[in-house]
């Protein structure tokens, strides 16, 4: 950086001094190149603070390595150029020129992570190396096939005024390539338009490795990256192109590993395509195969497990678990789960994991569970998870505790051995990829807890011996997940007093706040959805529901053919909607939630209370409806359990209480009233005072082993664990 002091004289025709800040050596600088000098000092500005000083990093080395490249290095190469002897006044301009374009190269770009900090030195090397390279004449080629794609992008631009440098055309298809080696997901955008560069084909490899669901849609396309494609000799590429242009292609790509590898052709797909069952039997099998291949020592993960899982999923759900489940109210279990005959135990296994959000509750408990055990000679909850190499196993067991079959679980394998199978469950979360695994451990806990407190007490020691390894090892995420569940475990024993909005730092848990509930109008607004059904169930929900406002003097009520309003009479801010189970051909029902959304949208009436009544296979349905606005959610269906992700993803401050078994208007009328009482009366939701004052009213029988299965939100485990871990994360 300079300071330029003129002093004209009479006649002259240059003007002298330029006296450097930080060098006393001075020289005389051209009247028509002051411009290109003044260019370069504005660019080192953008580098330094009002001090002078470098600060592109709280690094201090980094700040050194610039201020000596960009600042010292760069004053020099102006020094040097402008007092060249050899350089005529056009030349000096043109390196000046490119000088000032090569530091705004680095400033514009080195917050990118592509280019970086560290590239300043490398780059002014480059640069001058280049600069005598083009005075002569000769290419600059091999130094941008040099250096990495930071430098080369900048230096390839330096060369091209007032004439182009011979190496600038092919060094941009170079710091091309160096660019594609960086982002291998623009590959394909790239070829499809530049199908003659002379790296496409080792780089269409490299895409297909990279992105193979991505790379079989490129395949199929009828252009000249599509024809490339398919006459590659490439192994991969050449199958996937195969696949591709095939009209049974996707079927295909699951079993592409061992197509690979020579264990299957797709010849041999072909003999089950057109067979639902045997098609699905492959699958389970090759899955199998595949889990084995993750274990130690091998750890070999198989190409596109991901297609072969989701296609699982799709078929198990399709044609087993939507049958079983659209046969809910066939009282003759034979009929109703002959669509499970013939399945194996790993077979079953695998549709109850995959279809955790599909499957009901008595699919479950009636049909798939007792049927994995049926199907085994020696029925041992061990012999199973083994035999599918424990893949799935957390799921299984927090599908278990949820659906209350985790003790008969756990009962057929012997006590060490189950011990073992748990100690497995809870150690290892901070290797797992994402956290629903984590997540899976905490959603268990509260089930464990009420059926086997043993059991409970065993996962919180393993628990809080798991988080202080990781605090050993300083594993972040371990720490993260392991903390939270210790807070999470201790205070689901409520005598321990644990308060978990304080020790986890997320919003209260134990109360919602009134003021929460309201809109920008100060109305608390509650939605309640009813769905019509051929055994009566959301019919008799709804009368049920009604018969607490229908002549109360304390409501007044507002009805059409498809929804009621209820408006309460002393706080008339208070309302609630609800459409009337309707029940017909193509859902008539449905129509009437539309006709009511659009009612309370026309007047930004926005709910903050709702309610799912009715079977859970209409649980998807209210999910669409559900708005961000939502602070309270009751998921008083079979399974809503299972639910809270989903709910928490629209809303993540929402308050859920939901049952792991089987919903009942008998204990979703006392919990609704409940809740009324405390709005209508103006008061804060307390969930600890509500569940005391509910827990009294279910004292024996089926009406308290009902209400049991009912999660309030401060034991929503699950749901808590994913609010705290992402309030951690995001800080």
């Amino acid at each position: 950086m300079k300071k330029f002091v003129y002093a004209f004289f009479l006649g002259s025709f240059f003007i002298p001094a330029l006296v450097k800040a930080q060098d006393p050596v001075s020289y005389k600088v051209a009247t028509d190149r002051l411009l290109w000098h003044d260019n370069i000092d504005k660019q080192q500005k953008k580098l330094v603070d009002e001090a002078g000083a470098v600060k592109v990093s709280t690094d201090p080395a980094l700040n050194l390595h610039v201020s000596n490249a960009l600042i010292k290095r760069v004053d020099q190469l102006q020094m040097q150029i402008e007092l060249d002897t050899v350089f005529n006044g056009n030349t000096k301009k043109k390196y000046l020129r490119s000088l000032e374009m090569m530091l705004k190269g680095f400033t514009d770009n080195f917050k990118n992570k592509d280019f970086g900090i560290a590239l300043a030195q490398p780059l002014v090397d480059a640069f001058e190396e280049g600069m005598k390279l083009d005075y002569k004449n000769e290419s600059v080629f091999p130094l941008i096939e040099r250096e990495p794609y930071g430098v080369a992008k900048i230096l390839v631009e330096l060369f091209t005024f007032p004439t182009e440098n011979p190496g600038v055309a092919p060094g941009r298809t170079e710091v091309l390539r160096k660019y594609l080696g960086l982002h291998p997901e623009e590959i394909l955008k790239v070829l499809r338009n530049n199908t003659d560069l002379y790296f496409a084909d080792s780089f269409i490899v490299i895409a297909a490795n990279y992105d193979i669901p991505r790379f079989y849609d490129f395949a199929q396309a009828r252009n000249a990256l599509g024809d490339r494609i398919r006459k590659h000799p490439d192994t991969l590429v050449h199958t996937i192109a195969t696949m591709a242009n095939s009209k049974s292609g996707r079927l295909y790509m699951p079993f592409l590993e061992n197509i690979l590898r020579g264990k299957i052709t797709m010849e041999d797909i072909d003999k089950v395509l057109t067979n639902e069952f045997a098609y699905y039997r492959l699958l389970v099998n090759t899955r199998i195969e595949y889990a084995g291949r993750l274990l130690p020592p091998t750890r070999d993960t198989a190409r596109e497990l991901k297609s072969l899982t989701d296609m699982m999923r799709k078929k198990a759900q399709e044609y087993f678990v939507n049958e079983i489940n659209a046969l809910h109210s066939e009282n003759n279990e034979a009929v109703r789960f002959k669509r499970l005959e013939g399945l194996t135990a790993q077979e079953l296994y695998y549709l109850a994991v995959l279809c955790e959000d599909q499957i009901y509750t008595s699919s479950f408990v009636k049909g798939v569970y007792p049927r994995i055990f049926q199907r085994m000679s020696n029925p041992r909850g061990d012999s199973l998870l083994l035999s599918v190499h424990a893949d799935f196993f957390r799921k299984f067991i927090k599908m278990c505790a949820g659906y209350n079959t985790l003790n008969d679980f756990l009962g057929r394998i012997e006590k060490d051995n189950a011990n073992i199978l748990m100690k497995a469950f809870v150690i290892g979360l901070e290797k797992t990829k994402g956290t629903e695994e984590a997540v899976d451990v905490a959603d268990s806990y509260s089930s464990i807890m009420d059926k086997n407190p043993e059991l409970a007490r065993f996962i919180r020691t393993e628990v809080e011996w798991n988080y202080e390894k990781n605090e050993i090892i300083q594993n972040r995420k371990g720490i993260t997940i392991y903390n939270i569940l210790k807070v999470l475990f201790q205070s689901a024993d409520t005598s321990k007093k644990v308060d978990v909005s304080a020790e986890l730092g997320i919003p209260p848990v134990y109360t919602v706040d009134l003021k929460s509930l309201k809109d920008d109008s100060s109305r608390i607004v509650m939605q309640a959805f009813f769905y019509g059904d051929e055994d009566k169930d959301g019919q008799n929900s709804f009368a049920s529901f009604m018969a607490n406002f229908r002549g109360n003097a304390n409501w007044k009520v507002t009805e059409n053919a498809e929804w009621v309003s209820i408006i309460n009479n002393k706080n008339k801010n208070f309302q609630i909607y609800a459409n009337k189970p309707l029940y017909g051909e193509n859902d008539p029902e449905e129509t009437a939630i539309d006709h009511l959304n659009d009612y309370l949208f026309d007047r930004n009436i926005q709910p903050s209370v709702y309610i799912h009544r009715g079977h859970s296979y209409h649980v998807k349905s209210t999910m669409r409806r559900l708005m961000p606005s939502a602070r309270i959610v009751v998921l008083g269906s079979c399974g809503g359990y299972n639910n809270i992700n989903e709910v928490l993803n629209i809303s993540s401050d929402a308050h859920i209480i939901s049952s792991k078994q089987t919903g009942t208007m008998h204990v979703n009328e006392p919990i609704i009233q409940a809740l009324n009482a405390s709005i209508t009366a103006g008061k804060n939701i307390d969930w600890v005072a509500i569940w005391k004052e509910l827990t009294g009213k279910f004292t024996s029988g089926d009406a308290k082993e009902k209400f049991d299965d009912y999660i309030p939100p401060y034991k929503n485990l699950g749901a808590l664990f994913i609010k705290a871990y992402n309030l951690r994360i995001n800080n």
